[in-house]
Parts: C-alpha cells; structure tokens; sequence
C-alpha cells in the first residue's frame, strides 16, 4: 500500500509543469523576432487617433466659461437633449436625487443622508455649469461620475435638472386660461 502511495505520488507530481508560468514572451518595447520587426511593440496602425488629444478645454469640457461656472449648454438644445437627460438622470441620478429630484430617493429610504433638494431657493438660483461640475468632480457624499457619464450626457441631465426645476416651480399665470383649466382638473 505504502508503495501504491509513492508510485501515484511520483506520477501527479511528473504532470505538474510551470509551462503556462515560463512561456516565452516579450517585454515592452524590448527587441523584437524576426516575425515582430525590430519592437515586440507593434507599430500603429494608420490614422489612429490618441485618446488624451493635446487640445485646449472648453466649456464643454470644464462646465465653466471665463473661469466662472457657465450659465447655458455649451450646444443647441432642443427635445432630444431633454428626453437624453431623463433618460440618464433617471438611470444615474433617481436611486438618491428622486424622481423629482427632491432628495427622496430609495436609498435615502433605506438610510442613507439625503442629497439636497433641486428645488431649494440656492440650487434654482445656480448656474447650469454647477451641475455639470457636481456630476463630473463630485460633491460633499456625492462621487465623481465623470468616468461613468460622458461629457454630453452631463450636460443633458444638467438640463434636465434645470426642467425639473421649472415644473416643479412654474407660474400658472402664465399659462393660458385653457392650460390653466386643464391643470386644476388634473388630479394630485
């Protein structure tokens, strides 16, 4: 018996071998094959762009023009950039901000600090580049979301943010005696 354990010892231990650890392969930039060239890098391919360009930054890309926070979207607004930004507010920004962005989502539900209300006298009064700069560096709880959001999205729930606002804050005598009929038979 002690045998059959040493012989089945021996023939597992012959089958390990460190081929997948000591295969060969190339340091960067090191020299290359004859396959590789002169590099075991390989040379770009044709009309390929970097992806940190050396360009200056705008206030599309900073949320701030003249070194203040910009105060309008840096591109034409129009119905789609509002029905983009619902539809990433409500993705991204719903779980804490709530669905009117009152501060009431469902994780201020289950415990934790609410964010503040966009609908407090400071936050209407602040300029639109002001949630650009919250989504993209973060704020008090509140992270980063520059890597999960493009550029153009931010900007799209900024938007959507300040529509928020709007309709939660309307002027009824604005509207027409119609629109004014329609709303107080809406029911709440």
């Amino acid at each position: 018996m002690r045998w059959a354990c040493i012989l089945l010892t021996i023939g597992v231990a012959a089958g390990c071998r460190n081929d997948m650890y000591d295969q060969p392969r190339y340091k960067p930039l090191s020299g290359g094959s004859n396959l590789l060239g002169s590099s075991s890098a390989r040379d770009m391919p044709e009309g390929t762009v970097a992806y940190e360009e050396n360009r200056e930054l705008t206030a599309f890309d900073t949320g701030t023009q003249d070194g203040k926070l910009a105060d309008r979207l840096p591109f034409q607004f129009d119905r789609l950039v509002l029905e983009r930004g619902r539809e990433r507010y409500v993705i991204f920004c719903t779980p804490c901000h709530g669905a009117i962005g009152d501060g009431q989502g469902i994780v201020v539900k289950r415990g934790f600090t609410p964010p503040p209300s966009f609908h407090s006298d400071d936050l209407r009064k602040a300029p639109l580049g002001h949630f650009f700069d919250v989504i993209t560096n973060g704020h008090g709880a509140m992270y980063s979301f520059a890597a999960r959001v493009e550029t153009k999205d931010r900007w799209c729930i900024a938007s959507y943010i300040r529509a928020l606002q709007l309709s939660q804050h309307a002027d009824t005598r604005q509207l027409s005696a119609e629109d004014r009929q329609k709303l107080a038979e809406t029911p709440r």
